[in-house]
């Protein structure tokens, strides 16, 4: 088998995920919302324990660009995808590298020496999921350790980066260097908008690394965050999509594409043309019965990864639209944001 050169380098916030199911009663306990995410609070710090104690949590690697990183070297060749971010010196980091090495990717994390490995408490009610964020570690990712000698070097062997948004809360000039190096060097800057606080509490961040958008991720409520915090008068996905696309551009070589995928609904691209046009097209979502789907977490983090691998490999944008959605419906009759094995292989 033909081996990547690591043309897939992504960047965000290493996490382990305590994935418990709950209930109302236990939302409003810690007041979260039922498809949410947000960063922990004091008044988040029991709900880790209070998950693995009372609700049978399953601990599973998680970080929204890790989980796409594993999805998006489920199908490329193996020798594909880097990951970087930021861990503790503790088993909870050791296990998330173990779990990550597994799946074929390459992680150079840096390793925090005061902070603890940061989590993500996972509570699944239905098919919803409220994700509650305790970065610790993850929160103390340095632009030093993405120019040093050896990672920086695997940075200009890239082709591809891919930032999760969630990583704006953290090192924004780390996610400014990779995406002034695709520009400068005519590669693909692909970012996630994550979660719909990035858009309203840190569009500043979100603003500055705009202009080096050639792909833009989203789903429905993270696309309308978005149409809020600037002012946009709609709520119309398809027209948020246009706006983003119209966006002004570092690199003019690349037109810009946006992808906001809405649930069941369908995908919908938007394709800055030359003169300012913008095409706009949709993707109805493979069908899957209900009784199938066994966990929503990290969907779209396979959607992603999925997308990202067709991108990799040169496919058009309606194929890798199909393949995020391909691995997407295998994720979710999988527990937490994982993929099946044996592996299997997309066949269009």
């Amino acid at each position: 088998m033909t081996k990547g050169k690591f043309e897939l380098l992504c960047l965000e916030n290493p996490l382990l995920d305590i994935q418990g199911v709950g209930d109302e009663k236990l939302l409003e306990k810690y007041g979260l919302k039922a498809n949410d995410a947000i960063l922990a609070e004091e008044k988040h710090m029991g709900l880790y324990e209070d998950l693995i104690q009372n609700h049978d949590a399953k601990l599973i690697a998680g970080g929204a660009a890790q989980n796409t990183a594993r999805g998006a070297q489920y199908i490329l060749p193996p020798d594909s995808t880097i990951y970087v971010g930021c861990i503790g010196k503790d088993k909870y980091g050791e296990t998330l590298k173990d779990i990550t090495a597994k799946a074929g990717v390459r992680v150079e994390y840096r390793y925090d020496e005061e902070q603890p490995t940061g989590r993500c408490g996972v509570v699944i009610t239905g098919h919803n999921r409220s994700l509650c964020t305790d970065l610790a570690a993850a929160n103390c990712y340095k632009l030093d350790h993405l120019k040093s000698p050896e990672i920086w070097k695997l940075v200009e062997e890239a082709k591809f980066y891919y930032v999760g948004g969630y990583h704006l809360t953290v090192c924004v000039p780390a996610a400014l260097a990779l995406a002034e190096e695709a520009a400068e060097k005519d590669k693909t800057f692909i970012l996630n908008l994550s979660a719909p606080f990035i858009a309203q509490f840190f569009k500043d961040p979100l603003d500055q690394t705009a202009p080096y958008w050639d792909i833009l991720i989203a789903n429905e409520t993270e696309a309308a965050a978005y149409a809020e915090s600037h002012g946009l008068d709609t709520k119309d996905v398809k027209e948020i999509a246009k706006h983003i696309a119209k966006l002004p551009k570092k690199n003019s070589k690349k037109q810009r594409t946006v992808v906001f995928t809405q649930g069941t609904d369908p995908t919908i691209t938007a394709v800055a043309k030359e003169g300012g046009d913008v095409e706009i097209k949709e993707y109805p979502v493979h069908a899957i019965g209900s009784e199938k789907i066994n966990d929503t977490n990290g969907a779209g983090d396979a959607f992603a990864g999925g997308f990202v691998a067709g991108i990799v490999q040169g496919k058009s944008l309606a194929t890798a639209v199909d393949m995020g959605q391909w691995l997407a419906k295998l994720s979710i009759q999988e527990l937490g944001p994982s993929y099946p094995t044996p592996v299997q292989q997309y066949a269009g």
